[in-house]
């Protein structure tokens, strides 16, 4: 039977099921697949907090979305045309978020009376009509894949936990996904259990000729390549852009990294994946608790090293204390905070922006250090970089500020130039430095204010360390009025004397009365509301800021350009209140802390009412 083949330019597909049905490997990889043949994508998965939540209930439902299309995309879509639902939970949980005639492909061996009233259906939603508005496929994906299987030397259960094979060779046959790296990967992964390898690979391709053989799905759909600079690419979550950014940041600083960690969603990854690269001289710790792993870190700037350490919220409030000792040390220091939903634990796999404030103010006494952030996933990759960059040069802590999107959504990246990167050398103290032949480590370079850096036991370079206040020059211990007034403003004004770029507007006809203004991960919803809002002729401006402390020179001017400054965050508005404590400008706070991104819709709609309305 010959398939007809449809062109779309554009699809979102969410798989969604219990924990451990497997959706996060299966979202991976059509991600994967997809990526191969050149579409831009972006992903969203999302995770229940539990670690095991009880199978079937809408607590423990994990799903995992893409978007892939053949032009430049900034978000992971809205809303799925496609929903692949392994079980009533999955299917009650996402229903709400499909526009009308979406794909529902759901596992109907799942559909039991018991499974049912887990989720509170009093009727079968497959039978009962409520579904009339989208095109449902059902499909027995556990029976199927089972019988697929029955000649294999597999359990019974072995066979069952392949039906995301099942769905996921289905879907590449949909959308016309090449399939060979799938095959790889599983023979890869299973490697010690032949019997497995054959059973997902069994699995993937029944999926595969059940949608070439069905008449259920008479249409496959193709989408091509995206327009996208020569080179080559790769797939890359926003944790692992951070860690290939700190062995970059090693490779061009020469210095080598010690990573102190403790483990913490949505964070974690950052300490798997730095664990794999000590060939590039980059070590990592495992502290006990999340106090030790920065003062690893600290110890190793100290000694010459790049000190990191990488957390979410709760971590950098123990931490603050350490950072404050950084402050007064003076010495360079990378804090990466994955932002997640608080206060206290809060939701630990949903995402949110609301530790600027901690950031920018929260350490005792006037202790001020670096604040930037990243914009999507690739982008983590140079953030760390160019937070390398301002904590070698000027001596300071800096804090990094991603979030739980960024860090597990996924994106194209074009693979840099190891020569192009920025050059991150530093020069350490060797001589003394004083008039009388001394070393006077806080004898400060004129233009950074940043003092020397002395590797201990570097001969006649010895010198006090401690979190005491220091005196000018000497570093000796100092109760003098006069003197402490000195260095806290010595320190501000190191901090304010970092070189970051100017800030770029994106306004293309020149004529926007409405400025939207972002940082962090907003960047993709923002700047695809602005992106539909202008091709339907309304006149709006955008920027973004990386860095948040010190914040960009032009940027108190470029904001008095605008009769309108909207900030959407995913706060109470904490950009906000420092916008308008720092330029007087009485900004329109758009706000939101529901754990998830927002929609390009959502703010299209809302940016739409303010253009109106000047």
């Amino acid at each position: 039977m010959t398939k007809q083949v449809r062109q779309l330019d554009r699809v979102v597909i969410r798989f969604a099921g219990d924990s451990g049905d497997g959706m996060q490997l299966t979202g991976d990889r059509f991600t994967s697949e997809t990526a191969q043949l050149g579409n831009d994508i972006s992903t969203l998965p999302n995770f229940p907090a539990e670690i095991r939540a009880p199978a079937g209930t809408l607590p423990g439902v994990s799903s995992f979305q893409v978007h892939f299309a053949d032009f430049d995309i900034l978000t992971p879509g809205d809303a799925p045309n496609v929903l692949v639902a392994m079980n009533p939970a999955a299917l009650k949980a996402n229903l709400r978020d499909l526009p009308g005639g979406a794909d529902i492909i759901v596992n109907t061996d799942e559909f039991t009376t018991r499974n049912l009233t887990k989720v509170g259906y009093t009727a079968n939603p497959l039978e009962d009509g409520s579904l009339d508005g989208y095109a449902v496929h059902p499909v027995g994906l556990t029976s199927m894949t089972v019988r697929a299987l029955a000649d294999l030397d597999v359990s019974k259960k072995d066979a069952e936990r392949a039906k995301n094979m099942f769905a996921l060779g289905l879907l590449s046959w949909m959308y016309s996904r090449p399939y060979e790296s799938t095959i790889t990967f599983l023979e890869r992964k299973f490697a010690a259990r032949p019997e497995l390898v054959a059973a997902n690979i069994a699995a993937f391709k029944a999926g595969w000729n059940f949608g070439e053989t069905t008449e259920d799905f008479a249409v496959r759909y193709e989408v091509k390549p995206a327009k996208m600079s020569p080179g080559n690419y790769r797939n890359v979550t926003g944790n692992t852009a951070l860690a290939l950014g700190v062995v970059a940041a090693r490779v061009r600083s020469g210095r080598p990294v010690v990573l102190g960690a403790y483990p913490i969603t949505p964070a974690s990854d950052i300490l798997h994946e730095l664990s794999k690269h000590k060939r590039f001289d980059v070590t990592t710790v495992q502290a006990e608790d999340e106090i030790a792993a920065i003062g690893v870190a600290l110890g190793a700037s100290y000694g010459g090293a790049l000190g990191v350490t990488s957390t979410s919220g709760p971590g950098v409030a123990l931490k603050g204390e350490t950072i404050s000792l950084a402050v007064a040390l003076e010495l360079p220091l990378i804090i990466i905070d994955v932002q997640r939903a608080g206060p206290s634990t809060g939701m630990p796999t949903k995402t949110e922006q609301a530790d600027l404030n901690m950031a920018l103010f929260g350490r005792h006494g006037e202790a001020p250090v670096a604040v930037i952030a990243p914009k999507s996933p690739s982008d983590c990759f140079y953030a760390v970089l160019d937070a390398a960059r301002i904590a070698l040069t000027y001596r300071t802590p800096v804090i990094l500020l991603s979030d739980g999107y960024i860090a597990n959504g996924s994106e194209p990246w074009l693979l840099p130039e190891i020569a192009d990167l920025p050059d991150l050398s530093v020069e350490f103290a060797t001589e003394p430095n004083g008039p009388a032949g001394e070393f006077l480590p806080y004898l400060r370079d004129p233009k950074t204010l940043a003092r020397p850096w002395a590797i201990p036991g570097t001969p006649g370079l010895e010198h006090r360390i401690g979190g005491l206040e220091k005196a000018d020059k000497t570093g000796d211990i100092s109760y003098d009025p006069a003197n402490h007034d000195l260095m806290v403003r010595t320190r501000a004004a190191r901090i304010e004397a970092i070189e970051v770029p100017d800030i770029e507007v994106e306004d293309p006809d020149g004529d926007a009365r409405v400025l939207v203004l972002g940082w962090g991960s907003t960047y993709g919803p923002i700047g695809a509301a602005c992106r539909a809002l202008r091709q339907r002729g309304c006149a709006i401006a955008q920027a973004h800021l990386r860095h948040l402390s010190p914040m960009p020179r032009n940027l108190g001017e470029v904001l008095k350009r605008y009769d309108k400054v909207v900030i959407p965050e995913m706060n109470l508005g904490q950009l906000a209140h420092v916008i308008r404590a720092r330029h007087l400008i009485d900004v329109i706070g758009y706000n939101q802390v529901r754990g998830l991104p927002f929609t390009a819709a959502e703010l299209e709609t809302m940016l739409e009412e303010v253009v109106k309305n000047v």
